[in-house]
């Protein structure tokens, strides 16, 4: 799966970008600041779990190739 990787280091930058937003904001005693945090913590549990049930989903619509070919081999169709 080539797109895993560029995915994961996307969910990556998304999170760390959001966390540099919220301590820049904290140093400039943004009013906002506050939910800048709440954001970066927010993120950093909802952003892999998407990442996490969209593998899933497109593991259950398109199973890999390599799966079909091992239950040929054990006689399995």
């Amino acid at each position: 799966m080539k797109w895993k990787r560029p995915l994961a280091i996307l969910g990556l930058v998304i999170i760390l970008a959001i966390y540099v937003i919220a301590i820049v904001s904290t140093f400039f005693h943004s009013p906002d600041s506050k939910n800048w945090l709440m954001a970066a913590i927010f993120s950093s549990v909802v952003i892999p779990v998407f990442f996490y049930a969209a593998g899933l989903v497109c593991r259950v619509i398109k199973p890999d190739m390599d799966d079909r070919d091992s239950d040929e081999k054990n006689g399995r169709t």
